[in-house]
């Protein structure tokens, strides 16, 4: 059995594209560790159950995965079809 990754590795495998690392700047913000550690896990195609306080910044780390994967996901062309349905909260 190999042993996971701490939480610091893990998270700093996480890349923010830029403009989410400008978005967060704009605001005076930092991604928080509960939120770059979900994003690992969604990339690395686990399930997460989150549990934080009030303010802590759960919705955005429930979106941020889909939100990056939208925002890299190629444009659609003039005429192609429509890809149904992404995320649904």
């Amino acid at each position: 059995m190999t042993e996971q990754p701490r939480l610091a590795e893990r998270n700093a495998a996480v890349v923010l594209p830029e403009p989410f690392v400008r978005w967060f700047g704009q605001k005076g913000w930092s991604p928080r560790a509960h939120q770059l550690e979900l994003l690992a896990r969604a990339q690395a195609g686990q399930s997460v159950l989150l549990i934080a306080p009030t303010g802590a910044g759960k919705t955005l780390a429930g979106f941020m995965p889909s939100l990056i994967e939208l925002a890299n996901r190629p444009r659609r062309k003039p005429g192609e079809a429509h890809r149904g349905i992404h995320t649904l909260y």
